[in-house]
């Protein structure tokens, strides 16, 4: 959970600043709680006149891992979770008749990382809209990594006039 991010739009110059005090918070809380992994993907949120639409970054995250409902009326909330994955190593000639099928998962045992920068663990973002939306005709996809969902605006309730009779 950011700090920075909700206090201060970060923009302009002060944009690399902001990322790294929000890098350093993140890095200081997942070495207090190593079982407790979380992320924040980064998420663009425009507004037309008929829609919002929600653009984040989820690469490597499969649909299925993909969780998007409504808490409320008009609070969207994304979530999910991802882990590592490895592929075996290619084998020598003689011993490929005995390995897996290519692409098999294999653990990281025994592997010594010079770098561990992947986003794991599990992510949440939540949304909360100015206007009422149209729940049922909320669209999502992924393509290439990158969630979209379009939330229409709700159309302005019209006023329904009751005849006496």
């Amino acid at each position: 959970m950011s700090l920075f991010r909700a206090s201060f739009p970060a923009q302009g110059d002060f944009a690399p600043l902001f990322r790294l005090l929000d890098d350093y918070d993140s890095h200081r809380s997942t070495r207090q709680q190593p079982s407790l992994r979380s992320f924040s993907p980064r998420f663009d949120v425009r507004e037309s006149e008929e829609a919002y639409h929600l653009d984040g970054e989820l690469p490597g995250i499969y649909q299925k891992d993909i969780d998007i409902e409504f808490s409320d009326p008009q609070t969207l909330v994304v979530k999910g979770h991802t882990e590592r994955e490895y592929h075996a190593e290619p084998k020598e000639d003689n011993e490929a008749e005995d390995t897996a099928a290519e692409g098999e998962k294999t653990s990281a045992v025994g592997h010594r990382f010079w770098a561990s920068e992947r986003s794991v663990g599990e992510f949440q973002r939540t949304f909360s809209f100015p206007a009422r939306v149209d729940q049922d005709a909320v669209k999502a996809t992924l393509k290439n990594g990158i969630l979209s969902v379009l939330v229409p605006k709700a159309t302005a309730a019209a006023t329904k006039k009751i005849t006496i009779e």
